[in-house]
């Protein structure tokens, strides 16, 4: 493993300093020694703007890797690839999934990958496409987990997704993948969402490099819907495995974020649009 030095920018998130735009979304750009690698594009309005902001050339990304099927992380795809003719775009084949989210007294809420979206995914060269239910590795000391089995029983998808608009599938979200990258002081794990469970999704970094210590976790958890339960064996595990930071952001939520602040202290940073995290 080389002693590299790698940095996250939030280039969309639900919060943003001053001077950029926010929406309900995420998108990472990941400065690796072997080029740029972009994570998730937000919902739409927000990349462009904020990656001009913060002098980010989509343009030199060699990736654009999707963490899961859902409109706030797929929404700008087709603006990236008119940026950028030769990047790999890699996503779990599920991504296309039609998937509502159904709140109790709320009408049905369509969250799937926009069909513009899915038209310009599907309508790029076979050679420019990873379609991947396992581990892809990016660069040296950078991959995808691919699918996360669902190893605990205190973590779920995070909410009441459905596959259907009657609230009788529910959607275990397959597609749902995080980045590893592998550090001297050990894994710094970046997830989209967490849909499989934060602990579940290091636990397949750690079973894919064979590295056991966690250096940091970073990106959306979906904390915010979480039961005591879930937040407390969540922050039982990040102390076991003494994690050295989390910058949790996105849909996180800001209840478990005090949470987990109030037993792992200033470990714990959230991330807003702007923010470059460097290690």
């Amino acid at each position: 493993m080389s002693e590299t030095r790698f940095s996250v920018t939030a280039v969309v998130e639900n919060a943003e300093r001053e001077g950029f735009v926010s929406e309900h979304g995420l998108s990472l750009w990941i400065e690796t020694p072997h080029g740029p690698i972009l994570f998730d594009s937000g919902q739409g309005k927000a990349l462009i703007p904020n990656a001009e902001r913060l002098n980010i050339d989509l343009a030199q990304a060699h990736f654009l890797v999707l963490s899961h099927g859902h409109y706030d992380h797929t929404g700008a795809v087709d603006q990236v690839l008119a940026k950028n003719d030769s990047l790999m775009l890699v996503h779990h084949p599920d991504i296309f999934l039609t998937r509502y989210s159904i709140r109790p007294g709320e009408a049905p809420r369509d969250v799937s990958i926009p069909p513009a979206i899915a038209a310009a995914i599907r309508a790029l060269p076979p050679q420019r496409i990873c379609a991947s239910r396992g581990p892809v590795e990016l660069v040296p000391d950078v991959g995808t987990t691919g699918e996360v089995p669902r190893a605990n029983t205190f973590e779920d998808v995070g909410g009441p997704l459905f596959l259907d608009t009657e609230s009788k599938v529910p959607d275990s979200i397959p597609d749902d993948q995080s980045i590893w990258i592998l550090t001297p002081k050990g894994l710094v794990v970046i997830c989209g969402c967490a849909h499989s469970g934060m602990v579940n999704t290091v636990h397949q970094a750690r079973r894919i490099t064979g590295e056991h210590r966690v250096a940091g976790l970073i990106g959306g958890f979906h904390l915010n819907a979480a039961s005591e339960h879930r937040l407390r064996e969540t922050a039982r595990v990040l102390m076991d495995w003494n994690v050295g930071f989390v910058a949790p952001g996105h849909c996180t939520g800001a209840a478990a974020i005090a949470y987990l602040r109030g037993l792992l202290g200033d470990r714990v940073k959230p991330i807003a649009t702007g923010d470059i995290i460097r290690f």
